[in-house]
């Protein structure tokens, strides 16, 4: 049974860093593509960044392109954000997700989903 559980998050200053972990279990997820989400109050979930477990393109939304960085572990069979300069418009619920397809293009594309990690920027 695929797992994934976020951890993290929590108040940072506007212009500080956080580091958000996934830890994905329960398979083999070298052929996935893993991705985070983000859902601000009264908004939409929206798509942050996203990459191949195995290697090769990675996506940023233009929001946070140069801000944050995506990355994974394979010995800890962990994802990562780096999240640096961070904003109050950052402000939102982390969420990590796994798909097996690839290019994915839009968020039903996933097909596995943690629970979500608060993460909050204060002006």
């Amino acid at each position: 049974q695929v797992q994934l559980g976020e951890s993290g998050g929590g108040l940072v200053q506007a212009g500080g860093s956080l580091r958000l972990s996934c830890a994905a279990s329960g398979r083999t997820f070298s052929s996935y593509t893993m991705g985070w989400f983000r859902q601000a109050p009264g908004k939409e979930r929206e798509s942050v960044a996203n990459m191949r477990w195995g290697g090769g393109r990675t996506y940023y939304a233009d929001s946070v392109k140069g801000r944050f960085t995506i990355s994974r572990d394979n010995a800890k069979n962990t994802m990562y954000l780096q999240m640096n300069s961070l904003k109050p418009e950052d402000t939102a619920v982390y969420y990590c997700a796994a798909s097996k397809r690839s290019p994915v293009t839009v968020e039903d594309d996933y097909d596995y989903w943690g629970q979500g990690t608060q993460v909050t920027v204060s002006s």
